[in-house]
């Protein structure tokens, strides 16, 4: 909110804000090696180090301070990261308020398809704030970090504040769409779809990149190297692969592809 649209409150703004993500990057990987070297590459550019740095830098866009720091590489893959943050200043009283309300956790799972040369690299991260800070500033900065195939985002609004007067107000910013905060560049980028239910302040965006370059997907294996007829297989695996994460269901096996 603007400071001269600043509610009066009676104490603190107890208004939960929470933006989540699934993002996703595919590739193909055409032997067991080469989809072990993707796996243990992605791992490495993700690794908890720099995902630590990422959740700092959006806890400084949001304009929280870190409290503490949870973070932990995993045998064989991923990492995860967990930051408590708190808004103003960290005081004794600001912690005591702000430990179990507003945190920002990030989990990897770097996973393949067993034989189709298929492999996915998932991110999933949480935003959530108390107060007056929106999780909503940091959701350029994340779209960058991770240069994903596929975003799935929601937003919700919990709880409620009041003012001096009692009245309850149950979101304190304007919203109907997670689009709107989407830099128009990135919006073009992508085919997007919401599924939002304004009256719960709960909103939903599925992004799928438009452009499909198969040297972008593959991983280990030059195109030039390929036979015509598989990068044709390789392309419908791969689009099959992001179609059915994209709208959350196997799609069926259609006739002349594999």
């Amino acid at each position: 909110m603007e400071s001269t649209n600043r509610l009066k409150l009676y104490g603190f703004n107890n208004l939960t804000k929470t933006l989540s993500f699934n993002m996703y990057d595919i590739c193909y990987a055409k032997t067991a090696e080469h989809k072990q070297e993707y796996i243990e590459y992605i791992d490495e550019e993700y690794n908890a180090e720099r995902l630590t740095n990422i959740l700092t830098e959006v806890a400084n866009i949001i304009g929280a301070n870190i409290l503490n720091i949870a973070k932990q590489d995993y045998d064989p893959q991923g990492a995860s990261v967990t930051m408590l943050i708190s808004e103003g200043p960290v005081e004794t009283g600001d912690v005591v308020c702000h430990l179990d309300k507003s945190h920002i956790t990030v989990h990897t799972y770097p996973e393949s398809h067993p034989d189709q040369g298929i492999t996915t690299f998932r991110a999933d991260i949480d935003v959530s704030t108390c107060g007056e800070i929106s999780p909503l500033k940091a959701l350029n900065y994340l779209l960058k970090s991770f240069c994903s195939d596929i975003v799935m985002a929601d937003y919700r609004v919990r709880g409620f504040t009041r003012d001096v007067n009692g009245k309850k107000y149950f979101i304190d910013h304007k919203i109907n769409s997670i689009q709107n905060f989407i830099e128009p560049n990135t919006r073009n980028q992508y085919q997007m779809i919401d599924v939002n239910v304004y009256q719960e302040h709960i909103f939903h965006t599925k992004m799928l990149l438009r452009e499909f370059d198969l040297d972008n997907y593959l991983f280990g294996t030059p195109k030039q190297e390929l036979l015509n007829g598989e990068k044709k297989k390789i392309k419908q695996r791969l689009k099959k692969e992001m179609a059915e994460i994209f709208y959350g269901r196997n799609m069926p096996k259609v006739k002349g592809t594999i």
